[in-house]
């Protein structure tokens, strides 16, 4: 049985959701991801995946007609699943069904209205009348209005799964392959060009709402002798500017099986979300990546962290620079208590956030839905 990924933007770093989606199905089904491609290339880290990537090449509208044409073409798995409710996955998703009549699953992994309320009333007003956005305001509100129309629908957060039901289904990680003892601490600081400095980490794109200001604050207030590496840094980020401080080091994007090569080099992992219309339902997926790999994590009370890192982790108020430097430098002054919770996190990790448990899942699921399929 085949299943199509619909992906909303394949030159976006949302691309890690679809590869996950397909990487988690691959030793049941044939996987194939298909969608448009905004921009010059497919997303960095997923280049060299083994997951089986279709990119048409598209723009704005009028033109992005006939790209939508081309992927709902492409899209001809036995079961079509749509990563995201936008009008670029989710809605193609709706017209390849209507084509072909095969069941579409919807996987849900952030609240995309809230995207849109930045800005107040006037950056919400000039949103509105943007019609010309395949992803615009209009066109998400419209496939927001269809979402009922799936025939299941898997969500990434606990917030998403009270708004729109369905089955959760965690931003989770290989915990068999991803394990501590695998991977060099000592390359993974040489690839940083470290030497006995003591590293906080922050993986993934740096975005405003992430907290990536305050947290090149709070390590400023723990130096010298303590650096932050932000590992995944587009070169474009407009957050740029702020990374040039001298306790700051960057890495451009890498590829997503190398990620625990770097991981294992951080003394504390800081994942510092803040409490934004962005966050609301968005977990962060490299916070998986730190508890795989046993890492100690400092982490904000967003959206359901403080369940994952419950009892594993440390939790301080989001925005509050000087909570989030305080609980860095009491880990990185207490190695065996960073220690204890970065394999406490690892045993939850593996208890809840794994492959195996999102699996138990996601396979009946699609065992169920593929069944209706055939049987219509």
């Amino acid at each position: 049985m085949k299943v199509s990924i619909l992906a909303f933007d394949l030159s976006d770093n949302a691309t890690g959701r679809a590869e996950l989606l397909a990487r988690l199905l691959r030793p049941r089904y044939e996987v194939e991801v298909v969608g448009p491609r905004f921009g010059d290339d497919v997303w960095g880290p997923a280049r060299k995946s083994e997951t089986a990537y279709r990119a048409v090449p598209a723009g704005r509208y009028p033109g992005f007609a006939r790209a939508a044409r081309e992927i709902v073409a492409l899209a001809d798995g036995d079961i079509l699943y749509a990563s995201k409710l936008r009008p670029t996955s989710y809605g193609l998703g709706l017209l390849a069904r209507a084509r072909r009549r095969r069941p579409l699953v919807l996987d849900v992994d952030d609240w995309e209205l809230g995207f849109f309320q930045r800005g107040g009333f006037w950056g919400r007003l000039g949103r509105a009348v943007n019609v010309s956005n395949p992803n615009g305001l209009p066109w998400t509100w419209l496939v927001e209005r269809l979402r009922e129309r799936a025939d299941a629908v898997t969500v990434a957060s606990r917030f998403l799964e009270r708004r729109y039901g369905g089955v959760l289904v965690p931003h989770v990680r290989d915990t068999d392959a991803w394990t501590p003892e695998r991977f060099d601490r000592a390359a993974g600081r040489a690839l940083l060009g470290l030497g006995g400095e003591r590293v906080v980490m922050f993986l993934g794109t740096p975005r405003a709402y992430k907290g990536v200001r305050h947290l090149v604050d709070a390590v400023g207030m723990l130096a010298p002798g303590v650096v932050l590496a932000v590992v995944g840094v587009d070169p474009g980020s407009p957050l740029g500017e702020h990374l040039q401080q001298p306790w700051v080091r960057t890495v451009a994007q890498i590829a997503f099986d190398d990620v625990p090569r770097y991981v294992v080099a951080a003394d504390v992992v800081a994942v510092p979300q803040l409490a934004t219309a962005d966050t609301v339902g968005q977990v962060p997926a490299k916070l998986f990546d730190a508890m795989a790999l046993g890492r100690p994590i400092v982490s904000t009370a967003v959206s359901m962290i403080p369940e994952i890192l419950e009892g594993c982790g440390v939790i301080v108020a989001p925005g509050d620079v000087g909570a989030l430097a305080g609980a860095l430098r009491r880990l990185l002054d207490d190695p065996p208590e960073a220690a204890r919770l970065g394999r406490l996190a690892r045993a939850r990790c593996v208890d809840r956030y794994s492959f195996t448990a999102a699996r138990a899942s996601l396979f009946p699921l699609f065992d169920a839905v593929g069944a209706r399929g055939s049987r219509r």
